[in-house]
């Protein structure tokens, strides 16, 4: 299995693109002056971000030291996703704060009373949360692996309520440590859809009253009870060109075309995946894949064609990565392929701003899950680069 980090891709000359973003990063800003009286926004988001992370760490603590092991080589490598995220969340705080939970433990979750996301219906982060609740018996009685991937999910759309708000580099970190969040919960069985907190009143001049339908409470990729999964298009990011009225900025633009041209290798590189599929649930996730890249092809067509721009066109030619001549080979192809548009749609989330923000977080969270589904193993942070995924020492 390719390692998911490497960056090659299966069009010449088209991957590339995506490079043309790295130059929008905008940084978290963290750094402050003596003389600057308030700290950077940030700082909150991140604040906010350790401590649901911290939640979630008290909850596999609190069940890893429970009675029977049986989970434990289930639960301890996604709880070292976990330590990898709060290192990365913590980058931005001051000393003090980075380091005022890092030692989590079971009694550490009896005072962690808050739901792990942000914006969730209180009985079910009540349900899902390790923490003691008023109930005395709670603290005595460690959470349940079901509780604990709600948990997950809930805390994965947590994260996206701050997306908007937070700087490009930090919307960046939120966005792959919701997806890793989403694989959490997926992996720990719950496959429910990821709900996004509805942002607070602005000043803006017409409020939506529903986030953005890419991320809506509808499930985006189903399961059947085989097991076997059925991607859906979000083909939804159109609709950020009716709600954004002002043209996108250029670093956007650049992101978008790069995601574009992605999509259009990655329609390619499915053609030959279903090629190489016997007939059955595989083949037929294959084609359900192939469709749902279509359809975001086709959105961020029209995307950019509403914003003034000229799409990027498909490649005269592909090469793929390595040959593809087994339905095993092929299951390998579709992970490479969707573990490349992690990195592709990081990019876009940092660019990006308003609606077409939360459509590139929905489209890193569902190549993310894609490329679990075909058998990738994904870094703690899908999307980000290797050096961000090292698990810090204890």
């Amino acid at each position: 299995m390719l390692s998911p980090t490497r960056r090659t891709f299966l069009a010449l000359g088209t991957f590339g693109c995506a490079q043309l973003v790295c130059g929008c990063s905008g940084g978290s800003g963290n750094g402050q002056s003596g003389d600057q009286p308030h700290p950077d926004p940030d700082q909150a988001l991140r604040a906010r971000a350790v401590t649901a992370t911290d939640t979630l760490l008290a909850a596999y603590d609190a069940l890893l030291a429970g009675p029977g092991s049986a989970q434990a080589d289930r639960l301890k490598p996604l709880r070292a996703d976990l330590v990898t995220h709060r290192a990365a969340l913590a980058k931005g705080l001051p000393s003090a704060s980075a380091s005022a939970s890092a030692s989590v433990s079971v009694s550490a979750s009896a005072g962690a009373t808050k739901s792990a996301s942000r914006g969730a219906s209180p009985s079910r982060s009540a349900a899902a949360s390790a923490s003691a609740s008023a109930s005395a018996s709670a603290p005595t009685r460690p959470p349940t692996v079901a509780a604990l991937a709600a948990a997950e999910r809930q805390t994965a759309g947590g994260r996206l309520g701050d997306l908007l708000a937070a700087s490009p580099a930090l919307a960046k970190l939120l966005a792959a440590v919701s997806a890793s969040d989403a694989l959490h919960a997926t992996a720990l069985g719950d496959t429910g859809p990821i709900a996004v907190p509805l942002p607070a009143p602005t000043s803006s001049p017409s409020p939506s009253p529903s986030p953005s339908p890419s991320l809506s409470p509808s499930p985006s990729r189903s399961r059947s009870a085989s097991g076997s999964a059925s991607p859906t298009p979000s083909a939804t990011a159109s609709t950020s060109a009716s709600a954004t009225k002002a043209p996108l900025p250029s670093s956007a633009v650049n992101a978008l075309q790069a995601a574009l041209a992605a999509e259009h290798a990655a329609v390619y590189g499915y053609g030959v995946i279903g090629g190489h599929l016997p007939a059955g649930p595989q083949h037929d996730d294959g084609r359900a894949s192939y469709t749902a890249h279509q359809a975001r092809r086709d959105a961020w067509q029209r995307l950019l064609t509403t914003d003034g721009a000229t799409p990027a066109a498909a490649a005269p030619g592909y090469q793929l990565p390595f040959a593809v001549a087994t339905p095993a080979s092929a299951g390998d192809l579709a992970v490479h392929i969707e573990a490349q548009l992690t990195a592709v749609y990081a990019d876009l989330v940092e660019a990006a701003t308003g609606p077409l923000r939360l459509d590139a977080a929905a489209a890193l969270r569902e190549a993310a899950l894609n490329a679990r589904h075909w058998g990738g193993n994904l870094p703690a942070l899908p999307g980000l680069p290797a050096a961000d995924n090292v698990v810090p020492s204890a």
